[in-house]
């Protein structure tokens, strides 16, 4: 019996949107679920309290930058992430894999793993499918992910199958290595870059290894969005219906309705935390970007159909002002309002898939958010 399950509960008659449950040991996730990235055991600018209150039922945090800095084996002591950064819900940990692979040449692969000087000092690293699961171990979330090869985009499909095929590789060597089974479940990773053939190649083989959860990783990595949604048409009929479905890195809100629409049930992405530090939101009508000076004078909230905090409290003169001056307060405000937009948004998408009005829901927000 796995940590992790899933529960299938509603299937859209239109499209292969589906309503779902994930079962975690720290609670339940209703899906699709976007989660709130807390990348070193924190989510910028918001207590955890925040986070919660705004209906998040899971965040994730990372491998790569929690072994760096404090250390695994500090969260290990203090005993475990949880309890480290005061989160009683569930957690997802990326493996460090796209971080070590975004180093450039700070990094060097080899069929053992990879070679890396750390962004912090230059130190020197090596990472193992081994070593990214013994962290995983002691940092205890619920879902752990494989270390995994992502390919650039564009890449030559030779290089894309001897990628694939390595992450096959690493992916057994992780579930070998893998001991906290009662606790933690494994999540494989789907690779192949930009090629239906060897998308389904890596899905055969990594389905054939029964794991709780797959990903679909090598996509929101550069290529234009009409060819994410082409190669995520294909990837999720590989995948079983039965476990739950992983969009690495997506979190713009047509991408969350594409990626619904096409049978996904979990979304991760720094997208609205970071242009929120930027003086950016999402709102009902579309982007606003608080920094201009049209809102100098506007005293009406953020966004008028937005009952969270922010929006119930300040103007959009006042979220302007704090912008401009720098203050923190900024970041915290437009941080809390950005992530309830969003957790708000699929908490809606879940009840159309319910009412089975899902591709009407997404043809209305589209009608009133505009431009992406």
């Amino acid at each position: 019996m796995h940590a992790v399950t899933y529960e299938l509960i509603k299937k859209d008659e239109k499209t292969k949107a589906r309503r779902g449950r994930i079962h975690t040991p720290h609670g339940d996730i209703e899906t699709p679920v976007f989660m709130p990235v807390g990348t070193a055991a924190t989510v910028k600018a918001m207590r955890p309290e925040e986070v919660k209150e705004l209906g998040a039922s899971i965040i994730l945090s990372n491998t790569y930058h929690l072994y760096l800095r404090p250390g695994h084996e500090l969260v290990r002591e203090a005993g475990g992430l949880h309890k480290f950064m005061n989160w009683d819900r569930a957690i997802l940990t990326d493996s460090g894999g796209f971080q070590v692979f975004s180093l450039g040449d700070l990094r060097k692969i080899s069929e053992e793993g990879v070679a890396f000087r750390s962004h912090i000092d230059g130190s020197k690293h090596f990472f193992t499918p081994e070593k990214s699961i013994e962290v995983q171990n002691a940092l205890g979330s619920d879902i752990i992910m494989a270390f995994d090869e992502c390919a650039p985009y564009p890449a030559e499909r030779d290089y894309i199958k001897r990628s694939l095929e390595r992450t096959t590789r690493w992916l057994a060597r992780c579930k070998e290595a893998h001991k906290n089974t009662e606790t933690q479940s494994l999540f494989g990773i789907m690779q192949g870059g930009m090629y239906q053939d060897l998308r389904h190649q890596s899905a055969m083989e990594i389905v054939e290894m029964d794991l709780p959860g797959y990903a679909i990783g090598g996509l929101s990595v550069g290529e234009p969005k009409d060819v994410m949604y082409e190669v995520l048409d294909y990837c999720v009929d590989y995948l079983p219906e039965n476990k739950p479905r992983y969009l690495m890195g997506v979190g713009s809100p047509d991408c969350l309705f594409e990626g619904v629409e096409r049978g996904i049930d979990m979304f991760d992405c720094v997208l609205p935390t970071r242009i929120a530090r930027n003086g950016m939101a999402m709102t009902s009508g579309g982007r606003v970007s608080i920094k201009n000076a049209q809102y100098e004078r506007d005293f009406s909230p953020l966004d008028a159909e937005c009952d969270c905090y922010t929006c119930k409290n300040y103007s959009r003169a006042y979220l302007r002002h704090l912008f401009k001056s720098n203050e923190i307060l900024s970041s915290m405000l437009l941080t809390n309002h950005n992530l309830h937009f969003l957790v708000n948004m699929m908490g809606k998408i879940r009840e159309s898939i319910e009412e089975d009005r899902f591709s009407e829901y997404k043809k209305s927000f589209y009608a009133k958010y505009g431009r992406f």
